[in-house]
């Protein structure tokens, strides 16, 4: 079991199979990096490669065997209408990162969210590369093994660290904020989201759309470290929704304001 609120909540049984199952996961995609993948290229020109899918297969093996009558949404799944009717539902990117991990960088994850009638309740945010296992259960905290983590408050006259997707630092979006405050160049959101959850940086943010399983582990990390998500206009975020796209991400520490360009 991991950290002080294990063994004390009714929800242990499904943190602690979240947790071995990304775990196992992490270990089957160090392992198939080492010996080579394929590369294959979405319908949207997205790559996924054999991690992703083999990584998608023991998750919804392992939490769809002890949990049957939780929904399913994941990115390398055919999504299921019957999800809309489920109390709980597994929400999952089991790459996030897909192009940070096929070129080898440690900026990948996967990210798990167990939700609640909306409402992200257990999460984990597994880095293989760097064996950092985030995870959090609502009204518990946020942790990072038995570490308990809390955003980071303090702004100093150098401004805010910021973290930005390398895409979109390329595109020039970044730009407007390097006057004010350091950009720091990171690959997964959701390894983006738990790095501000556990003080690393204090906010990071990507405008354009995102999908549910992109951001709903990362979005509890930084919640119940002390920060704040909305989506780009400012309005708290809903999961297992019909339609499964998010107008853009903002998180931060709470009392850390930054202004937002379009």
């Amino acid at each position: 079991m991991y950290g002080e609120q294990a063994g004390k909540n009714p929800m242990d049984l499904e943190l602690n199979s979240l947790l071995q199952s990304v775990q196992e996961a992490g270990k089957a995609i160090l392992s198939l990096q080492k010996t080579g993948f394929d590369v294959m290229e979405k319908a949207n020109n997205d790559i996924v490669t054999q991690a992703d899918l083999l990584a998608n297969d023991i998750l919804k093996t392992q939490l769809t065997k002890a949990f049957p009558d939780y929904g399913w949404l994941s990115e390398e799944s055919v999504d299921d209408p019957e999800r809309l009717a489920c109390h709980r539902v597994w929400i999952v990117d089991p790459i996030d990162g897909t192009k940070e991990y096929a070129q080898g960088r440690a900026e990948y994850a996967i990210s798990v969210a167990l939700v609640e009638d909306g409402i992200p309740i257990i999460a984990a945010v597994f880095n293989p590369a760097t064996d950092e296992l985030f995870h959090a259960m609502r009204g518990k905290g946020a942790w990072l093994g038995k570490k308990k983590l809390a955003c980071n408050r303090t702004v100093s006259s150098e401004g805010l660290l910021l973290l930005a997707s390398r895409s979109e630092y390329e595109r020039g979006e970044w730009d407007p904020y390097q006057q004010n405050h350091a950009v720091k160049q990171v690959g997964s959101i959701a390894y983006k989201l738990a790095l501000v959850a556990a003080g690393e940086a204090h906010a990071t943010f990507s405008l354009g759309p995102k999908n549910e399983w992109d951001i709903a582990g990362g979005t509890l990390l930084v919640l119940e470290a002390g920060g704040v998500v909305t989506d780009r206009r400012k309005h708290a975020l809903m999961f297992n929704r019909k339609e499964v796209v998010v107008d853009g991400v903002v998180a931060m520490a709470n009392h850390v304001s930054i202004e937002l360009y379009d």
